[in-house]
């Protein structure tokens, strides 16, 4: 799929690709829309989504940003292949993840082993991906729906961020507003609730708590629980409060020498959960914190100072920056060369 440029297709090419739409090759209902399977050309898998209606204004809007979302290039994204604007509603053609969601993979994996550094890697590149988002546009592209349903794995469990393009549909001018809640029960941000107004710290609280579904393998409501254990969110700040987090944990990942790596993620959920949005990390900062975690991880003999290794990795880093230009975009790309992951 690398290089493959932007397509505008017919609606001809798309009911041939997902046999008129049937009913068989759904592969999910999203907030925005359904999803198929589909073939292109006889032989190229894809994932085709079909939205749900949207009015005139939008449908406006919407061939714009579909220009930009087509620019987003990286690896932990999925990639948009083109649309199709001939039909009432616009329908999207996505590169095809075979391996399911994150969601799947630590709710109904029966009880599947997962270990620390593949948690931890997963977390790390979804971050990487939406700092990204966050950072390469301006105004910055949002996610508003981050959840591990929304991270789709590849078959080396490599995450890749999907369905980020619906808030780019949202108002971003001030004197207009959201007037339906977008996002998902138990990830959103309790500040959007309040002021309706997304901003990229709304999706650090959400990305927050499915690095709390990582550590714990909960979902993030739990509706026969009692009133106050009915959100993850709210079950694990009180056990960080109580100083009783290994309560909490997956009993997988829960070892005396995986505690201290542990705290130190169990950390950084907690600030991504801060109730005002102006006291939670960056993306990019939440991707760095999980990027030096991960050496940590696997430089055994850091694992006693992390403080230490954070800054010797910071001083053995050289950082180079090179600017790609992409029609109104300019992209800085960094390239970090210091302690490799030891992989």
């Amino acid at each position: 799929m690398k290089g493959t440029a932007f397509k505008i297709f017919t609606e001809e090419e798309l009911q041939k690709a997902t046999n008129n739409f049937d009913e068989k090759k759904i592969l999910g209902h999203g907030g925005h829309g359904t999803v198929y399977k589909g073939f292109l050309n006889g032989n190229t898998e894809v994932a085709i989504k079909r939205c749900k209606t949207i009015d005139e204004q939008q449908k406006k809007e919407f061939g714009k940003e579909m220009v930009i979302l087509s620019q987003v290039n990286h690896k932990n994204i999925v990639k948009l292949l083109g649309c199709c604007l001939e039909v009432e509603v616009p329908i999207l053609v996505y590169e095809f993840i075979p391996n399911g969601t994150l969601f799947h993979l630590i709710h109904d994996g029966h009880g599947r082993h997962i270990s620390i550094s593949t948690r931890l890697q997963i977390a790390h590149q979804s971050a990487e991906a939406l700092a990204y988002l966050h950072s390469w546009a301006s105004p910055p592209i949002l996610h508003g729906d981050v959840k591990s349903s929304n991270i789709l794995l590849d078959g080396d469990f490599t995450a890749k961020v999907s369905d980020f393009g619906a808030s780019i549909l949202a108002p971003t001018d001030d004197a207009q507003f959201v007037t339906f809640v977008q996002g998902t029960r138990g990830y959103l941000d309790p500040e959007y609730m309040q002021t309706w107004k997304l901003t990229d710290k709304s999706d650090v609280y959400s990305f927050g708590v499915v690095v709390l579904e990582l550590l714990t393998r909960k979902k993030p409501l739990n509706f026969d629980g009692l009133e106050d254990e009915k959100s993850l969110s709210v079950r694990f700040l009180s056990a960080v409060k109580e100083n009783k987090l290994e309560e909490i944990l997956d009993d997988q990942i829960k070892s005396e020498e995986n505690m201290e790596i542990l705290e130190e993620i169990a950390e950084l959920a907690r600030r991504c959960l801060e109730m005002c949005g102006e006291n939670r990390p960056s993306m990019k900062e939440v991707a760095e914190k999980l990027d030096s975690l991960r050496k940590v991880l696997h430089h055994p003999w850091a694992l006693h100072n992390l403080e230490e290794a954070e800054s010797l990795l910071g001083e053995s880093s050289i950082v180079s920056s090179e600017v790609v230009s992409t029609g109104n975009f300019s992209i800085e790309k960094k390239s970090l060369i210091g302690l490799e992951s030891g992989r």
